[in-house]
C-alpha cells in the first residue's frame, strides 16, 4: 500500500460510497460488517495507502476501527475542509458518488489528512463520556420543565424522570471512572489533574476521556484541541482581536468552568485574572485565557509527572 493511490469514503447509514484517486473509480458497498470486509479487500487490491472520510455522525465508527486494524492510514476530516476543496475546484453538483470522489482527491492532496486512530478502548470511553453529557443535558431540560409545571401530576412526572436520569448518570459515571482509572497510570494522571485549582473529579474525567492527547502533544496543539487557541484576525490595516474557534466543545466548556472556580482563590489563578481585568480585558476573555493556562499547565504536569505548584 502506498500514497500513490488514496481512497475517499462518503458514509451513509446503509451504504458506503467509495472512490479512488487519481483514477476516479467509484463503487458502493453496504455499511455492514460484511460490506466493510469486502471494502478492505478491494482497497488492498487497488493499492490504496490512505483512506479519508468526513467526521460526521456515528455511522463510521465501525469502519474507522476496521480500516485502522487492517493497517490503512485513516483520516477523519472536518467536513469544512472538504467543502473548501469543492469551492476551490468550482464545483456545485453534489451526490454521494461525487462526494466520495472529492474526498478521495482531498486524501491524495493533503499529506496531513491521516492521523493515528484511537484504540477501541478509547472509543468506548468517549462513547460513555458522550452518554454522560447527554444525560446531564436531559436532566437540565427536565428541571426546566419542572419549574414551568403548573399541574401537580406533570410536576410529579418530571421529578420521577429527574430521579431516574440521575441514577443512569451515576451508573455511567461509575463505569467511565473505572475505565479511566484502569488505564496505565490512570489513577496517577487523575490525581495530578485534580491538584490543579478548579479541576475536580468531574472535570478531570472529562479531560482524560475527551482529551486523551493531554500530556503527549505540545502546548500549542493541546490548546488548539481544547478549542482555546486564539486565531489572529489581521488583514491589511485591520488589526482585530484573536478569536478562539474549533476544538472540542465539551473540553472547552469544562475548562471554562474550571477557570471560573480557579479565579476565586489566591492559591489558584486569582492574581492572573485580576491582572488581566486591570489591563482592560473583558471578563470572558480573561476567563478563556485562564482556561488556556489550565490546560497548558495540565499538559506539562502530565508530561513531567509533577503535581501543581503555585510557586513554579
Amino acid at each position: 500500500m502506498t500514497d500513490v493511490c488514496a481512497a475517499g469514503i462518503d458514509v451513509g447509514r446503509d451504504h458506503l460510497d467509495v472512490a479512488l484517486a487519481p483514477s476516479g473509480r467509484a463503487f458502493r458497498v453496504p455499511n455492514s460488517q460484511g460490506g466493510i470486509s469486502g471494502l478492505i479487500v478491494r482497497l488492498r487490491r487497488a493499492g490504496a495507502g490512505r483512506v479519508v472520510l468526513e467526521a460526521i455522525g456515528g455511522y463510521a465508527a465501525r469502519l474507522v476501527r476496521a480500516l485502522a486494524d487492517a493497517g490503512f492510514a485513516v483520516g477523519v476530516v472536518d467536513p469544512k475542509r472538504i467543502s473548501a476543496l469543492r469551492l476551490a475546484e468550482g464545483r456545485r453538483a453534489k451526490t454521494d458518488r461525487l462526494d466520495a470522489q472529492l474526498i478521495a482527491r482531498f486524501a491524495l492532496l493533503m499529506q496531513d489528512a491521516a492521523r493515528p486512530v484511537p484504540s477501541a478502548r478509547t472509543f468506548e470511553i468517549r462513547a460513555l463520556s458522550t452518554r454522560r453529557r447527554q444525560l446531564v443535558e436531559m436532566i437540565a431540560m427536565e428541571k426546566t420543565r419542572l419549574k414551568q409545571a403548573l399541574d401537580p401530576a406533570i410536576a410529579e412526572s418530571c421529578q420521577r424522570t429527574i430521579a431516574w436520569l440521575g441514577t443512569e448518570r451515576a451508573e455511567i459515571e461509575a463505569k467511565l471512572e473505572a475505565m479511566l482509572l484502569a488505564q496505565p497510570q490512570g489513577a496517577e494522571r487523575a490525581r495530578l489533574l485534580q491538584s490543579i485549582p478548579g479541576v475536580g473529579p468531574k472535570i478531570s474525567i472529562t479531560l482524560l476521556a475527551d482529551l486523551p492527547e493531554i500530556g503527549v502533544i505540545d502546548r500549542k496543539a493541546i490548546a488548539s484541541l481544547a478549542g482555546l487557541a486564539p486565531h489572529p484576525q489581521h488583514s491589511g490595516t485591520r488589526d482585530g482581536p484573536g478569536r478562539i474557534a474549533g476544538g472540542r466543545p465539551c473540553v472547552r466548556a469544562a475548562l471554562y468552568l474550571a477557570a471560573v472556580s480557579a479565579t476565586r482563590t489566591e492559591r489558584g489563578f486569582k492574581a492572573e485574572y485580576t491582572a488581566l481585568r486591570a489591563a482592560g480585558k473583558p471578563a470572558k476573555v480573561a476567563l478563556i485565557a485562564i482556561a488556556r493556562k489550565i490546560v497548558v499547565t495540565a499538559n506539562l504536569m502530565l508530561k513531567t509527572g509533577q503535581p501543581w505548584n503555585r510557586s513554579a
